[in-house]
């Protein structure tokens, strides 16, 4: 693949990335200030540094920033891609039946560690946070893996949108 930044001396540098995110309201299943807070810091930290070239949108001549919804429709991820006049670029649908094991296992291993952090030693903290990167770097690879050819991204962006994938999943 080319280089996703590049762009010839004639056109404009094109803008691969992410300007605004959002999850379908409808969605999200269960709130509470942590949730909330988990899901703003994911957008904050996603729109300030991210990579997101959606390939046939780019290759149409769209060359960002881009708006992006994400959902979960009849069990596959919904990515709504939009232009800055909130036109509809493209719509992506992934399966998450690859994601339901890296979701669950990491909604068992946060819970783990927001309960050691009140009465475990530093030690088996730290351990405790490794084993969550571990599980998240893992989930972060498999959504690269799912979004080649569709959206070129990242690794850090791939781990910021994985958090969103998981706040969508969140039940009470």
């Amino acid at each position: 693949m080319s280089d996703p930044v590049s762009s010839s001396p004639e056109d404009p540098q094109p803008t691969w990335r992410l300007s605004h995110v959002e999850l379908d309201e409808e969605t999200i299943l269960w709130r509470n200030a942590d949730v909330e807070q988990e899901r703003r810091v994911a957008i904050f930290d996603l729109i300030d540094e991210n990579l997101f070239r959606p390939v046939r949108a780019s290759e149409a001549g769209h060359q960002g920033p881009y708006r992006l919804k994400l959902a979960v429709q009849d069990g596959r991820l919904a990515m709504d891609i939009r232009n800055e006049a909130d036109e509809e670029l493209e719509m992506l649908l992934l399966g998450l039946a690859r994601f339901r094991r890296p979701i669950r296992e990491y909604f068992a291993i946060c819970d783990s560690y927001y309960q050691a952090i009140r009465k475990a030693t530093p030690a088996e903290i730290e351990t405790i946070d490794m084993a969550r990167r571990g599980v998240h770097n893992n989930a972060a690879e498999l959504l690269v893996e799912r979004l080649e050819g569709k959206v070129h991204t990242d690794f850090a962006t791939a781990r910021r949108l994985f958090t969103l994938i998981c706040v969508l999943h969140i039940r009470g």
